[in-house]
């Protein structure tokens, strides 16, 4: 039995100058390229994209437990072993972010459109909930929890690669990757709050 073929819907962007990327949002696969691409290379490049990010979710997808037990390595491998998260799960409702926690009840949320993306970013988002179980905030010391991570800046700049291409504005690229319930935070306006339409245009 063969797998249906995805719905893909192809985003031009005239900031994109070289970069091809794609990723999957809910059913469809979303794939960003330059504005003056030609027809040609796009039908190609395209294709490729698809194979691409189809290949990645196979091989990538995880179960709500092994999620949980990918956050106990990560935790243990860069955090000292001290974020406990009593619960790791894909949703499918974060559409203007890639992760979210609460740290007063220890849960950690990672939206489904990471998989099919590199585990490098996976891993990146899940340990930076998991840092937020330590650090609510994103202060020095939260940055310096993450300082171990060898993929960091690589993996911020894929997910920022990503929030470019559809059009969010270059101050709010890095808050995209978590959302702190505002019911764990001291200040409701504090970094991690991101408004819900800003990376569905």
């Amino acid at each position: 039995m063969t797998s249906p073929t995805p719905e893909v819907e192809v985003r031009r962007s005239a900031r994109r100058r070289r970069t091809v990327s794609a990723y999957r949002e809910g059913n469809r696969i979303v794939v960003l390229v330059p504005a003056r691409l030609s027809k040609r290379d796009e039908e190609r490049m395209v294709a490729d994209m698809v194979r691409k990010v189809q290949a990645a979710a196979t091989r990538g997808r995880s179960t709500d437990a092994e999620l949980m037990q990918r956050a106990a390595q990560l935790s243990t491998r860069y955090l000292g072993g001290l974020a406990h998260p009593v619960s790791v799960r894909w949703v499918t409702n974060q559409r203007a972010r890639w992760g979210s926690c609460t740290p007063a009840n220890g849960t950690i949320r990672l939206s489904d459109r990471l998989q099919g993306m590199p585990d490098y970013v996976s891993d990146y988002v899940l340990l930076h909930e998991l840092a937020h179980l330590l650090q609510p905030h994103h202060g020095k010391s939260f940055w310096a929890l993450l300082e171990a991570y060898p993929q960091l800046e690589r993996a911020r700049g894929y997910l920022d690669g990503v929030a470019f291409g559809v059009g969010m504005p270059a101050d709010q690229e890095d808050e995209a990757v978590d959302g702190l319930d505002e019911s764990a935070a001291d200040d409701p306006g504090e970094p991690g709050s991101l408004a819900s339409s800003a990376l569905d245009g």
